[in-house]
């Protein structure tokens, strides 16, 4: 008996140290099998008890006062699935008649608390069927992707939710996108993910850096054209202009527009075209966009218009060039002058690390998502890398991008430099690849005296 308890000990001491240091372990372990558990047997009372019931049917009570039985109690939605994952538990439930979607949305804090996880998220499948989401640990802590990611053409895998799924960028669905950020929140971490998640596809990099390339310029072999400052930027981008221009030409001419021609064969994109002739997508990654919109004179005030418009047209008609934007900044308000509003309408993916005031939240979300908002200001300065995002449907996760350092993502670009496809309209801006000898830069008065 005396070894039998020192055994139960060992083994409660060494769960509660996995749990402890390696909650993913302990959660495949030990955890998933006494959540499930858990879940089974508090159901009906949980449900009950977070207003998720519904009376029982007249037909019902109506027979139990005949037969001289008891009342039948209240019903909670039918458990139609419960799968567990790496990460918690999934529940689809089938919702009675009289009951909402959003009831289970409201109630998500209080089953958290009832069936003893760490976080519940709900949405809706169809009408009726509603997922339930529940995690076991704090999966954004210490991010790690799953090994088995849904890749595909202009899809990549870019951070975790919250829930445990994966993050997608799908720039065939969302096209443009404004990524927030004040300095030291993670936004260039993201910012590499995203571009050494593109790296293995068949896609242009185009860059532009106006802080001299400190961010892009490293990561120059994987790029097709790069700018480090606002001149280059906007002979670039007005290059751009006139590439989506040919592009609508070659769509225009493969259109074929009859009325004997079926309407398969009627192309108005550059992926309704044929695979032999359709030109490369273009990324564009501006990552500090007030440099571009910033002037201190008149010429630079011309310049920056010209830039503006630039970006403007690229932002309403290069998706079906296959131009997509990924504008990155501090700040995106109005102070940025004219035409920075009507751009920031056409990017439909926001999303938004920690900020320093309310006004550069609702920049992000005020127009999309209001309820991202307050959540995007309570992002605390210790959590580098957590991030939301949201879309224009208005629904909003909390993500957070694995750490990936820059000399990662340089070797990514490296070991896939050979998939930088020439695009002969940007030609004039393919980056310098060659080895740059070491600059002495004097910073100091005294090391000018000295010399």
């Amino acid at each position: 008996m005396t070894w039998f308890m020192v055994a139960v000990v060992v083994v409660v001491a060494a769960a509660g140290l996995l749990r402890w240091r390696r909650p993913a372990w302990y959660w495949l372990s030990l955890g998933v099998t006494f959540a499930t558990v858990r879940v089974l047997v508090r159901y009906a009372s949980v449900m009950d008890a977070c207003g998720l019931t519904v009376p029982p049917a007249r037909w019902r009570l109506a027979l139990a006062r005949m037969t001289r039985r008891e009342a039948p109690e209240s019903r909670p939605p039918r458990i139609l699935r419960l799968r567990p994952t790496r990460t918690g538990l999934v529940l689809r439930l089938k919702l009675k008649p009289g009951q909402d979607a959003f009831d289970v949305a409201a109630a998500t804090d209080r089953l958290r608390h009832s069936f003893g996880l760490y976080g519940v998220t709900s949405r809706e499948i169809r009408s009726g069927v509603v997922e339930v989401r529940m995690t076991g640990y704090d999966v954004l802590k210490r991010v790690q992707m799953p090994a088995r990611l849904d890749t595909r053409p202009m899809r990549i895998p870019v951070a975790l939710r919250e829930d445990g799924s994966v993050h997608y960028r799908d720039y065939r669905a969302v096209p443009h996108g404004l990524t927030l950020g004040a300095t030291e929140s993670g936004e260039s971490v993201y910012q590499r993910n995203l571009v050494a998640g593109l790296a293995p596809h068949h896609v242009a990099l185009v860059g532009i850096d106006c802080k001299q390339g400190v961010e892009l310029f490293p990561l120059a072999r994987r790029f097709s054209a790069q700018a480090d400052n606002p001149d280059t930027a906007l002979e670039l981008l007005e290059a751009l202009v006139t590439h989506m221009e040919e592009v609508y030409q070659l769509i225009r001419a493969q259109q074929r527009i009859s009325v004997a021609v079926p309407d398969a064969e009627i192309a108005a994109e550059i992926w309704d075209l044929p695979e032999d002739i359709r030109p490369v997508p273009v990324v564009v990654l501006v990552d500090e966009v007030a440099e571009l919109a910033l002037y201190a004179n008149k010429d630079e005030e011309k310049r920056r218009d010209r830039i503006i418009t630039a970006l403007v047209r690229l932002a309403q008609l290069g998706r079906a060039a296959g131009i997509y934007l990924e504008i990155c900044g501090q700040r995106f308000g109005s102070e940025l002058g004219k035409g920075i509003t009507m751009l920031r309408a056409q990017l439909t993916g926001r999303t938004a690390h920690r900020v320093n005031d309310e006004t550069s939240a609702n920049m992000a979300f005020g127009d999309i998502a209001p309820d991202a908002v307050l959540a995007a200001i309570q992002i605390p300065a210790e959590t580098r890398g957590l991030a939301i995002a949201g879309d224009s449907t208005g629904g909003w996760h909390r993500i957070r991008a694995p750490h990936t350092s820059l000399r990662e993502a340089v070797n990514i670009c490296n070991k896939h430099a050979h998939l930088t496809p020439d695009v002969p309209a940007l030609a004039a801006f393919r980056p310098a690849t060659a080895a740059v000898p070491s600059a002495r830069v004097r910073l100091s008065k005294t090391a000018v005296a000295s010399a």
